[in-house]
């Protein structure tokens, strides 16, 4: 079973943020690392589908599945 994490990141003093499809938090921030080695995760937590769809995050790639 999938869930939905959102994963914020910094890279170059730069904050962002992230959601992916995961079945836990540990994996949705390697993928994340997986696609920025740089990147610093400052924070994993899941997916809040009312709160996020006001302030929607850009999603990973189907790549990194």
């Amino acid at each position: 079973m999938s869930l939905h994490f959102i994963v914020g990141t910094r890279i170059g003093g730069k904050s962002a943020s992230v959601i992916v499809d995961a079945d836990d938090a540990l994996i949705a921030a390697l993928k994340v690392k997986q696609q920025n080695p740089t990147a610093m995760i400052t924070y994993v937590r899941k997916h809040n589908v009312r709160g996020d769809s006001r302030n929607p995050h850009p999603g990973l790639s189907k790549s990194a599945d």
